[in-house]
């Protein structure tokens, strides 16, 4: 959007960044005001930042997801051509040391006991729905980025792997946790995954439980930029940059390729369905490790919370 009050902001003062935003009269003050997801709009990029801030637990719990399905339908229905220009689309995270954590174990945990597929397999549905917006892009020509400063574990990890491109500080990991309690990522890992770097690579990273380096996922394809500790964002602006003068380019290649997955929302539920179901046979046991877990990343939150 052209504005004579606009101004090239660095990205190092959030106060700036909001101020610059709220300039934007079009832009859905209900986008800016969303409770766990911080949103800021560049208009010399035409890139909107957004940051995920839990309230809680750095996972993708209801309220979380409630805020991703709004934060999508206002993109949708406000940018693009004709409306407010979008070109670059990121999401990062304000949890240090943390991306995102994945599904919300409490929650499954007391689905599971409960013995509720239709709850488990609601919550899979809803994530899946999301993953296939954000990789058709919201049906607009732009380029989707995710900034990974810290751990993106399970659902975190499968996210990002909707994203046409990620940038990685370098202390940054990612991995896929699910085989420790009994159970499988079912939001998009195995879909992408194959697809990405074939059925047997996929499968060995699903059902390895390893911690994977910035370095190795950058290796195999995966995360497509490095950058130092605390350069994240300045990686992105420098992304964006590179990329602005082949942009259409760009988004027609990523079309190109996405055109080649074949990939429908319709094979990534049929997989959630299939996770719900294992989900149910887990044992005593495995759930008491999902506890331990749980126990761990309510400790990160009041580690943030304090911070």
């Amino acid at each position: 959007m052209d504005s004579s009050a606009s101004k090239a902001i660095p990205l190092t003062s959030d106060d700036e960044l909001v101020a610059e935003s709220a300039l934007h009269i079009a832009i859905p003050q209900e986008l800016l005001s969303l409770q766990e997801l911080d949103v800021l709009y560049d208009d010399r990029s035409a890139t909107l930042w957004t940051f995920m801030s839990p309230d809680g637990r750095p996972s993708f719990t209801p309220a979380m997801l409630d805020d991703f399905e709004s934060w999508q339908s206002l993109i949708s229905s406000g940018f693009g051509p004709g409306r407010i220009p979008l070109r670059y689309l990121v999401l990062g995270s304000r949890s240090p040391d943390v991306f995102c954590y994945g599904g919300d174990l409490a929650l499954f945990q007391r689905l599971i006991r409960e013995g509720d597929r239709v709850g488990l397999v609601n919550y899979g549905h809803r994530c899946c729905a999301i993953l296939d917006r954000n990789i058709r892009t919201l049906d607009i020509p732009m380029l989707t980025v995710g900034l990974v400063q810290g751990a993106a574990l399970g659902g975190g990890f499968e996210a990002l792997l909707s994203f046409d491109y990620i940038v990685a500080e370098r202390q940054a990991t990612f991995g896929l946790p699910e085989v420790m309690f009994g159970l499988f990522p079912g939001m998009g890992a195995h879909a992408l995954l194959s697809r990405k770097l074939g059925s047997a690579m996929a499968d060995r990273i699903i059902v390895s439980n390893e911690t994977f380096t910035a370095e190795q996922m950058y290796a195999m394809g995966l995360v497509h930029a490095l950058a130092e500790p605390g350069d994240g964002v300045n990686a992105v602006r420098d992304f964006i940059k590179r990329s602005d003068r082949r942009h259409a380019g760009l988004v027609g290649s990523r079309r190109a390729i996405k055109q080649v997955w074949n990939l429908h929302v319709e094979e990534l539920n049929r997989i959630t369905e299939l996770w719900a179901d294992t989900a149910l046979q887990l044992r005593e046991q495995d759930l008491k490790v999902m506890s331990r877990l749980v126990a761990a990343q309510a400790r990160v939150a009041e580690r943030i919370a304090a911070a």
